[in-house]
């Protein structure tokens, strides 16, 4: 089975600080745009943002996992392992606040994975993560 990319459209406050986020924090290619939308290259998958002036962002809730609080709703994208460790390089770098700090999760257990948790400039949480097998992706 071939993956398709998705597409995910999201409501930001500030388009501008957002699109300054993803193209030179995340280094996501910038597409088509409007006055108040603009799309992305998501790491191969459409990411567009809307600017919607009364939209207040919100923070997220949290569910235990693997003794972390992970951010619900999040979305992001499962990395090659080198891609996944520049890009957590690139974060610090840029000095990211992170929500979960890069680590290895389920070490030595199935699905064993790098992860990191953030918030774009909106509070949207992202997570990227690897599987040094990616094998795992979807093992039980």
């Amino acid at each position: 089975m071939s993956v398709q990319p998705f597409h995910l459209a999201i409501p930001v406050q500030n388009l501008e600080k957002c699109r300054l986020f993803y193209r030179e924090i995340l280094q996501c290619e910038e597409g088509r745009s409007a006055d108040y939308w603009v799309d992305f290259n998501f790491f191969g998958h459409q990411l567009v943002l809307h600017q919607k002036e009364n939209f207040i962002p919100t923070k997220s809730i949290t569910n235990p996992v693997d003794g972390h609080d992970v951010p619900v709703p999040h979305f992001g994208v499962v990395l090659s392992w080198e891609d996944w460790e520049q890009l957590s390089e690139r974060l610090k770098f840029h000095k990211i606040k992170f929500i979960i700090e890069p680590t290895i999760r389920f070490k030595g257990k199935v699905g064993e994975q790098a992860t990191l948790f953030f918030n774009d400039p909106e509070n949207n949480a992202l997570e990227f993560k690897a599987f040094k097998d990616q094998s795992q992706l979807f093992a039980k």
